[in-house]
């Protein structure tokens, strides 16, 4: 039988109270500056067990302004910006060099909070970058010593061989460059923290960036 896309919708409920705790959240308590809100939000998300809380949706634009999103890893978060990472020539990456802006939100439902961010976008310097990959995990050089990210694919065989091909390498040379791959920093503009509440009175906080320090403001939900 055909599933009934609208009556599943309709059986949904959000924050389920039986795997959902809404925690309170008082914005007069908020630090002066976003980072150290949302360094104790993450350790929050983290505590409760929330699955891949470093995960976050990416929003850039086209040379014509058409938006496009996705889901990236948070690679770190300091008074310098948000940072993700990919390749300069996939389709993000030549987002980021026609239009240097982006989005970020995080989401962790568990809490029912989310956090998103948006800013201009540069990269870090290459040896940066080098040393942000090989910091990381066996597979994620792998992936990025595969490369071709957003390229038009032949077939699954293919990407299987070109991937095993870049296991044996990334385990061989660890240490393995790989010129194309480019750590993207966002220097917040705005950051807005939601929390979500049963009765749909939701707390909205936004930090806007002055240049010289941050002011911040409620909103409407």
């Amino acid at each position: 039988m055909a599933t009934d896309l609208h009556e599943l919708l309709r059986s949904l409920r959000v924050w389920d109270p039986q795997v959902t705790r809404l925690p309170s959240f008082d914005p007069t308590t908020a630090p002066a500056a976003p980072l150290p809100l949302f360094a104790e939000w993450f350790a929050a998300a983290v505590a409760a067990g929330q699955t891949e809380p470093h995960t976050v949706s990416l929003a850039t634009a086209d040379e014509a302004g058409l938006p496009d999103v996705r889901i990236v890893m948070l690679h770190g978060a300091d008074e310098t910006g948000w940072s993700f990472a990919s390749h300069a020539g996939s389709r993000k990456g030549r987002h980021l060099t026609a239009r240097p802006y982006a989005a970020l939100c995080f989401y962790w439902p568990v809490l029912g909070r989310q956090v998103r961010v948006r800013g201009p976008v540069s990269a870090a310097p290459s040896e940066e970058a080098q040393g942000d990959l090989h910091a990381r995990s066996t597979g994620a050089l792998a992936a990025a010593l595969t490369g071709r990210q957003s390229e038009i694919l032949g077939s699954v065989e293919e990407m299987a061989r070109a991937s095993e091909s870049a296991w044996e390498r990334a385990r061989s040379e660890p240490e393995a460059p790989v010129p194309s791959w480019t750590l993207y920093r966002l220097r917040p503009e705005e950051v807005e923290f939601f929390q979500g509440d049963e009765a749909r009175r939701h707390v909205r906080l936004r930090y806007r960036s002055t240049g010289e320090g941050w002011t911040h403001e409620l909103l409407w939900p």
